[in-house]
């Protein structure tokens, strides 16, 4: 149970905040003897964030429904076509760099530092457009590599491109949700329907997954905080502190 609770909160904390989920799990596996989740442990806390991106987006995704905002949509699948390909072209290599904890500590202080340049940005007011929109798509694709914070790279490119950080922060995480789910449903396959499950029961399975969720949502919110409070290039000085510390412990 303390190895689902850590995955779980580091899944939740880490999907969302600037510091790199996938970065985390390599550095907790190689420092602190975490072992890596089976296939279904991993697919449903992944979807345990999906579920916080959700709940928390509620109300513009009913928006985007009813109204058929086709645009947006559109947007979101432009978006997810950098990193599709990335992984197309790329995959094994993307794969190879998880064995490598020494290169994810430098990715991480590579996430640093540019969280630390976005202090000097001015704040936009701009709305996401399809140019934006494949710049924070270039981004998530960049975030394939452990170390680098997703949610970092396309808000980068979101307050690079001067949009405003309320709706930045919105379409960052929406456009996240396909992939999110894309990426579940291949670890099914992957693991043959989720014959991995690392000696994992559902009933633990299902408590990791809540826990993502909820430690998720209240991530987002943070997150949201963090850039309309101008304070989000904080997580910069973490990220190269840990990535620092990575690469002196291993």
């Amino acid at each position: 149970m303390f190895e689902v609770t850590v995955l779980g909160i580091l899944q939740g904390v880490a999907e969302f905040l600037p510091i790199s989920s996938s970065g985390h799990l390599v550095l907790a596996q190689h420092i602190l003897g975490v072992n890596a989740p089976g296939v279904r442990l991993d697919v449903m806390l992944h979807l345990g964030t999906l579920a916080s991106i959700v709940v928390f987006y509620f109300s513009t995704l009913k928006r985007i429904v009813v109204n058929f905002e086709w645009r947006y949509v559109l947007m979101i699948a432009v978006s997810a076509l950098p990193a599709i390909a990335v992984y197309l072209l790329f995959g094994d290599f993307v794969q190879s760099l998880f064995e490598n904890a020494k290169m994810v500590g430098a990715l991480l202080m590579f996430t640093g530092a540019v969280l630390i340049g976005t202090r000097y940005l001015p704040q936009g007011e701009k709305d996401v457009s399809p140019l934006r929109a494949l710049a924070m798509g270039l981004g998530q694709a960049l975030a394939l590599l452990p170390g680098v914070s997703r949610s970092g790279m396309t808000l980068a490119s979101a307050r690079g491109g001067g949009v405003e950080p309320g709706k930045a922060a919105e379409f960052s995480f929406l456009m996240s949700a396909p992939l999110i789910a894309g990426a579940a449903l291949l670890e099914i396959f992957k693991g043959a329907a989720g014959a991995d499950d690392a000696g994992v029961s559902w009933g633990l399975t299902v408590y990791g997954a809540a826990l993502a969720a909820v430690v998720g949502y209240f991530s987002l919110k943070l997150l949201v905080k963090a850039l309309n409070g101008r304070w989000f290039w904080l997580f910069g000085p973490y990220c190269l502190a840990t990535g620092l510390l990575a690469l002196i412990l291993i």
